[in-house]
């Protein structure tokens, strides 16, 4: 995973008020379950990658029944308000919160039923890696199963898209769904599926930048501290949201299974 972030306390709290308490990506609990699927997590192992604040991987646990849940992170302040969140929760007995360094997962070959990651994966480069990567700590049988933010096309980014990269300036390296497939495929994963949410995020985004320019604009304004710094998080939105109208930007479920 890229080292290159910045996952403060103030933008923990300024995205768990705008998706939902622990949440650093859209669309809450409902959209786990999207992602979930017809996976039964009742009683497994699952590694969730890019853990964050802890909100999915609690849930992980209290909603789909997980028996086991390592969470891992670069970022330490992430990781310190998830371990926060497993002891309020007292799952201290199912739920592991790791910090670790960029590069190979620190678990067992084929020591998990289940890897999952929801909109973190963004910040790791090399995704044939990651799929080498999730597939080696996968028993038989496994699930990958996650959701990231992907660019419709392979070769260089658009000129808007460049400079909405740029200007979220967050590490983010966005891959293609036809780049995934052959990833998953080319690491021996089978029955791989990968589910287009572009349609759903468009009324998502709006929704996003609605929240932020009206009524509720008050809220944010005392995360961040002022009009100033609120406007560049707007800013942000408004630069998105064209990307996501062209289907440039295009969120995806996928999974793949270990035979």
């Amino acid at each position: 995973m890229s080292d290159d972030l910045n996952y403060d306390d103030e933008l923990i709290a300024f995205l768990g008020e705008l998706w939902g308490d622990g949440y650093l990506s859209p669309g809450g609990p409902e959209e786990v379950a999207r992602v979930l699927e017809g996976i039964d997590l009742a009683g497994k192992t699952v590694l969730d990658i890019g853990c964050g604040s802890g909100g999915i991987t609690v849930d992980l646990v209290r909603r789909h029944g997980a028996g086991r849940v390592i969470g891992i992170d670069v970022e330490a302040d992430v990781c310190v308000a998830s371990r926060k969140r497993v002891e309020a929760a007292g799952l201290g007995d199912r739920i592991e919160i790791r910090q670790v360094e960029p590069g190979p997962f620190p678990l067992d070959d084929a020591s998990l039923d289940i890897v999952f990651s929801k909109d973190s994966i963004i910040h790791v480069p090399d995704k044939e890696w990651l799929a080498r990567e999730a597939f080696r700590v996968l028993r038989p049988g496994g699930w990958f199963v996650a959701s990231d933010w992907l660019i419709s096309h392979d070769g260089e980014p658009s000129p808007e898209m460049a400079h909405y990269l740029e200007t979220e300036d967050m590490g983010f390296v966005m891959a293609s769904p036809k780049r995934y497939r052959k990833a998953l495929e080319a690491a021996g994963f089978t029955d791989v599926t990968l589910l287009n949410r572009n349609l759903w995020y468009r009324d998502q985004a709006r929704a996003e930048l609605a929240r932020l320019t009206g009524p509720g604009r008050a809220a944010f304004i005392e995360i961040v501290g002022d009009d100033e710094a609120l406007e560049s998080h707007v800013n942000s939105w408004k630069t998105m949201l064209p990307l996501v109208d062209s289907g440039e930007h295009c969120p995806h479920h996928f999974r793949g299974r270990k035979p």
